[in-house]
Parts: structure tokens; sequence; C-alpha cells
């Protein structure tokens, strides 16, 4: 295995984030949904209050994967690392720059004193669960999730 580099993301890097969060969205067959841009990374992740953090994985400068997180608060837990995106680039998967990447993370969740992690994955994605499994990972398929759009809130007719 070529020597990796696990580091905190940097603005510099939002181009490749968000060509990670493409080939991630087409993976799951969703790549007409993702809507982000680069200011909009930008801005939410380097403005005066960061709404997410990064993690990248490096070979030789290039970036091969991203492990993309936010803190939630869990009324019954406290604070949780919430791992929005997870993605290792396919040709670089199988070399142990996943479990590199995933282990990094939680040692954020560790630095931070937070209570716990948590992340989703598709009920289909063996790969991903048969990941998560070697960890022990607490895989749950009784909860459902549920959310607006932002036109569904836009359109919110309160007068009902």
């Amino acid at each position: 295995m070529q020597s990796v580099n696990i580091r905190k993301g940097k603005k510099e890097d939002l181009p490749d984030i968000l060509q990670l969060i493409h080939d991630l969205a087409k993976y799951e067959k969703s790549l007409d949904q993702v809507e982000v841009t680069i200011d909009q990374l930008e801005n939410d992740g380097f403005g005066t209050r960061p709404w997410f953090w990064f993690l990248v994985a490096e070979i030789d400068c290039k970036i091969v994967g991203m492990a993309f997180y936010f803190i939630r608060y869990s009324t019954w837990k406290g604070k949780f690392l919430f791992l929005e995106d997870f993605v290792i680039k396919d040709k670089y998967r199988g070399q142990g720059i996943g479990a590199s990447l995933f282990e990094a993370t939680i040692q954020v969740c560790k630095d931070l004193e937070l209570n716990g992690m948590s992340w989703q994955v598709l009920d289909w994605n063996e790969p991903a669960i048969n990941f998560y499994n070697k960890y022990n990972a607490q895989l749950s398929n009784s909860w459902l999730d549920g959310k607006f759009s932002k036109n569904q809130i836009m359109d919110f007719d309160f007068s009902k």
C-alpha cells in the first residue's frame, strides 16, 4: 500500500470534495439530487460559523477520499459526530485507506470528547455494511428517515 496522509480539510480542497460528493451520489444512483455548489461549501464550511468539517485521505498530495461530518445534539445522549459522507475513490478501495480515514474520524470523536458517532448506510450497499460490521458498528433498520426539501419548506402553508 502506498503511504496515506490523513489530514483536516482546507478550503482549497473543496473542488476535490465536490467531485467526491458527485462520485458518491452517482454510486448511490442519485447524482441528479446534488445541488450544493463550491460557493455554498466555502461559505458553510469556512464562513463565520462553520456548519461542517471534513478529513481527507491523500496519496502523493492527491485527495483520494474524505470523511465529511458535523456535530449534532441528541436529546438522549448529548453531542454526537454525524458522518454525513464517507467515500474513497473506486480505484483506491480495498487498500486500507478507508480504515485509516474512518479511524481518524473516530479519533476526532475522542479528541472532542463526544458521546458517539452516527451515520447512515443504504440497505443495499453491502460493501459499506460489511466495512462497518468489521468495526462491530450498531446498524439499525428500525428507524425511518424523514425530511423536507427546501421547496417544501418555502411552500409550506402555515394557515392549515
